[in-house]
């Protein structure tokens, strides 16, 4: 309590406080004064230790009323409510972190999938173009197996122009054709040979149909062109001619022999020995040579 001079109520303190409070308040100032020399002319504070008389604080002070029942059941409800505070709370922070964690996965599968469309694009530009190059130069391996075809078949003529030798010619041509050949095979390419074969539809395709004795019926007579095959798969199917049983012709029915003819009477002469055979022998006609397969 500060001590104020020059107002009313100092004497009624004055009155009230024993001479043992003054006392021990005097003592309470030199002891502050001793401590706080260093502060010296600031203002200075004296609690003092008022208590009024025994009887007379009995008086002023009020006496608490005990807690009710409302009260103890607004405290709990208070508690209860606290509790429930704090839980949301808790609840709200681990929402929050899971929150965060999704968003940061998010975040990451997002980047991942723009990357993953970003390489998607890249590799069909490169898919793109290799198919391109590959529809421009894909036969290039080939044409240079085949180049030196072209340059034997070159030779071979440039050496029939300046030599009449047939059979050099011919020899020459045979062996470009076999290198043809093994430059196709280099590549998967290759023929096959249908004749004397039975006839299949998968392989060949029919083109005519011929009657022959020689070969049995259904197989290949003679091929036209050759079939060939690219790595075991049909590039082109053999054009084929196939035989067919020759049809059978019915012998001619006997015919009945003539009675005799009369004596001729006299005077008359004979008949031709060529008119009687041309009458009696019957005629018959040879089968054609178409009958019997002459395409041949």
């Amino acid at each position: 309590m500060r001590a104020v001079s020059g107002t009313k109520d100092k004497d009624s303190l004055q009155t009230d406080i024993g001479q043992d409070v003054i006392d021990e308040a005097v003592r309470s100032v030199e002891r502050r004064m001793d401590g706080d020399a260093d502060s010296a002319g600031s203002e200075t504070e004296v609690e003092l230790d008022v208590s009024a008389p025994a009887a007379e604080a009995d008086v002023s002070t009020p006496e608490v009323a005990p807690p009710t029942e409302d009260a103890a059941a607004l405290r709990q409800e208070v508690e209860s409510l606290r509790a429930q505070l704090e839980f949301s709370q808790t609840k709200a922070r681990e929402t929050l972190e899971r929150l965060k964690e999704a968003h940061e996965r998010a975040k990451d599968f997002q980047d991942r999938a723009i990357r993953s469309a970003a390489d998607l694009e890249n590799y069909r530009k490169r898919a793109q173009k290799e198919k391109e190059d590959v529809q421009k130069f894909g036969v290039e391996k080939l044409l240079k197996d085949l180049l030196p075809v072209v340059d034997n078949m070159d030779r071979a003529l440039d050496a029939a122009s300046k030599s009449p030798d047939f059979d050099s010619f011919q020899k020459g041509v045979a062996m470009t054709r076999k290198s043809f050949e093994d430059s196709l095979a280099r590549h998967g390419v290759k023929g096959f040979s249908a004749k004397g074969q039975p006839f299949d539809p998968r392989l060949h395709e029919a083109i005519q149909q011929v009657e022959s004795a020689d070969v049995p019926a259904g197989h290949v007579l003679f091929e036209v062109t050759r079939g060939f095959h690219l790595n075991d798969r049909l590039v082109r199917p053999a054009m084929v001619v196939v035989a067919r049983a020759p049809e059978v012709v019915a012998a001619p029915e006997p015919v009945a022999a003539a009675p005799e003819a009369a004596a001729p009477a006299a005077g008359t002469e004979a008949p031709k020995a060529s008119e009687e055979g041309s009458s009696a022998e019957p005629q018959t006609s040879a089968p054609s040579d178409s009958s019997s397969g002459g395409s041949q």
